[in-house]
């Protein structure tokens, strides 16, 4: 399992394997040519309210992640769908926050490597 985390800003590149859009909302700007994105389970986002709720305060980030593996915890298909293409090989989670270190990519990342361990 090879999970990378990158900015839906930044160039899409061949390492990136199978890239997976992680947000709720499409990124601002970027095409979907540009984007060259291969899944997108919006449902896998946060909510709009949790999202809203936690707005990269950085104090909030113990208890989004509590609320963020609760909401995951509730959609088991398609977790499982995206925990099949995770299983394949290398897989990209695209994410449009300005937030590098404390983001939903990230939550999401630690969630389902402590999922498949």
């Amino acid at each position: 399992m090879d999970i990378k985390i990158k900015r839906a800003y930044e160039n899409p590149s061949d390492d990136d394997g199978y890239r997976i859009l992680v947000d709720r909302l499409w990124p601002r700007g970027i095409s979907k040519e540009k984007a060259k994105i291969d899944f997108w389970p919006k449902e896998l986002a946060p909510s709009t309210e949790l999202r809203r709720w936690y707005g990269h305060d950085p104090e909030k980030w113990a208890e989004f992640k509590s609320r963020y593996f609760a909401e995951l915890d509730s959609n088991p298909e398609l977790l499982n769908e995206l925990l099949d293409y995770v299983g394949k090989g290398t897989v990209t989670f695209v994410y449009s926050s300005k937030e590098r270190r404390l983001n939903n990519a990230i939550a999401l990342k630690d969630y389902v490597e402590s999922s498949t361990r």
